[in-house]
């Protein structure tokens, strides 16, 4: 599960991504709201956590940028403030749940597995676009009916691309989708130009050569 932390206080930020990461989490965190955004923009998420109080912006606007954006990662708002008129405010634009500060990170993790169980059983694990039909459960995939054999980077990939199609992603957004926080510590982004040519590569052989775009500068694209 891939989740995103926003939050500017780093004691708690790193508290909540160490104990996620032993929930096996793909955990990532930001403290601001702008370095939200640009995650927002570049990432798909199963879960954000979401403080409202930010130094350089307010978190329900975030929110309402996150839905105005047509995604539906699911949210839950951390926050000191209790009144009911703020917890309204917060589901109201999108929000998924609303936990009042302090709080235990046990409860925290229930809510979420909770929620993305719920969530589970309202999406299918089956993934249609264009001329890809991928199964997520099952982790395969087909391009225009044939079978792609893929390993568990490039299948990431494939999917993160799929939901991201029409869009440039650049490398360090690849990175950190498979990898997370992980990606820091990287050399170098060798890895994602080679999960990329491996794709390309896998992708012509069923006749389709020309669906990932290197964009100069700036990352790859799908067009479907």
């Amino acid at each position: 599960m891939h989740l995103l932390v926003v939050e500017d206080e780093q004691t708690l930020l790193q508290s909540i991504l160490e104990y996620f990461a032993q929930e096996d989490f793909i955990c990532e965190g930001v403290v601001n709201y702008a370095s939200a955004v640009n995650k927002i923009e570049d990432s798909v998420y199963d879960c954000i956590v979401l403080d409202l109080n930010l130094p350089d912006g307010n978190g329900l606007r975030l929110l309402q940028y996150l839905r105005k954006l047509k995604k539906d990662d699911c949210v839950i708002i951390i926050s000191a403030r209790n009144s009911l008129k703020d917890k309204i405010a917060g589901l109201d634009l999108g929000a998924d749940d609303y936990l009042t500060k302090p709080f235990h990170l046990s409860e925290l993790n229930a809510r979420i597995k909770a929620l993305l169980r719920r969530r589970s059983q309202h999406t299918s694990d089956i993934l249609i676009a264009g001329i890809f039909f991928i199964d997520l459960a099952a982790r395969t995939a087909t391009c225009d009916g044939q079978k792609l054999s893929l390993t568990k980077g490039e299948f990431d990939l494939l999917v993160y691309l799929v939901n991201n199609k029409n869009r440039v992603v650049s490398r360090q957004a690849i990175a950190e989708h498979i990898y997370g926080d992980q990606s820091d510590n990287i050399p170098s982004f060798d890895f994602v130009y080679s999960q990329i040519k491996n794709l390309k590569r896998k992708l012509k052989e069923k006749g389709h050569d020309d669906l990932i775009q290197s964009v100069y500068g700036l990352g790859y694209k799908l067009s479907l």
